[in-house]
């Protein structure tokens, strides 16, 4: 990557208070340029973690909902310790950006759609693999009618909490062996099943990319949030042993409806309990 380009980069911390660092990478996973002060090895790392998360992230569209033209607008990624944003920035190409938990969310977003704007062309390159491999069962919406598979899949707390958000759509709690433990009605255990196994690798991403986000000794991930030009996913720690995966349309409070979620967690604790091991959030 060229100079010019790397000092564009470093517009992204200079000018955004509580701005950490900055990664322009390939949909195959090589970097093509960062902000200073990045180890080399580290920066390979979360090139080729960035590039498996919007992958991922682009594959799980069809939960948030039914789109022909839905189309992936970014990953968030919440720390404890700082949040990371990953946006498109041409074909092939995309940016990532890390900050302090306190920083101004629209100006980095701001500056870094600006900064994709500015850079134009350069920053596309054409992948040497397909970063929008499609999760098996295909882009149409799941039924929204008829039981899941087993007596005890459907879970109350969660089918509260979607009916009680407009735009809120379904939702499926992971163990920490990463297979479904229910969902909300409605939710063919197929899709529970092929969504959990898109959630565990997106949540091991996101783990991935902690020391991005702020080094510290002992990383505290909460949560992942995809947005789409139809809907958003949501992947939140639910306790020490599971995982929330929960899907919205575009226009839902999803403050309200993330709020719902958590209040739903500590029944969902105690049925989570026993589910394989011990998930490391």
């Amino acid at each position: 990557m060229t100079s010019d380009l790397s000092w564009m980069l470093q517009d992204i911390v200079q000018n955004v208070p509580r701005a950490r660092h900055a990664v322009l990478l390939s949909a195959d996973g090589l970097p093509r340029g960062a902000t200073e002060g990045l180890d080399q090895k580290d920066l390979g790392t979360i090139a080729a973690a960035m590039a498996g998360m919007q992958s991922l992230s682009r594959a799980t569209a069809h939960f948030a909902g039914s789109a022909k033209d839905g189309q992936w607008s970014q990953t968030v990624i919440e720390f404890a310790h700082g949040w990371i944003f990953l946006i498109g920035a041409g074909q092939g190409a995309y940016l990532a950006a890390a900050a302090e938990p306190d920083v101004d969310m629209q100006q980095i977003s701001f500056r870094m759609h600006r900064l994709v704007a500015r850079l134009g062309n350069n920053l596309t390159s054409a992948p040497r693999v397909q970063a929008d491999a499609a999760v098996a069962g295909g882009p149409g919406e799941p039924p929204r009618q008829g039981a899941a598979d087993g007596s005890g899949f459907v879970l109350p707390a969660l089918d509260r909490a979607v009916a009680d958000v407009p735009g809120a759509r379904h939702a499926v709690l992971l163990g920490g062996d990463g297979l479904p433990i229910g969902a909300t009605a409605g939710v063919p255990r197929d899709l529970a099943d092929t969504i959990s196994a898109a959630m565990t690798g997106i949540h091991a991403y996101s783990r991935v990319t902690a020391q991005f986000a702020g080094a510290v000794e002992d990383p505290a991930w909460r949560q992942t949030v995809i947005e789409f030009s139809h809907g958003w996913i949501f992947l939140i720690a639910a306790g020490d042993r599971a995982f929330l995966a929960a899907a919205a349309e575009h226009d839902c409070d999803i403050e309200e409806f993330t709020t719902r979620l958590h209040e739903a967690v500590p029944e969902l604790t105690a049925r989570s309990a026993p589910a394989g091991g011990a998930a490391d959030v």
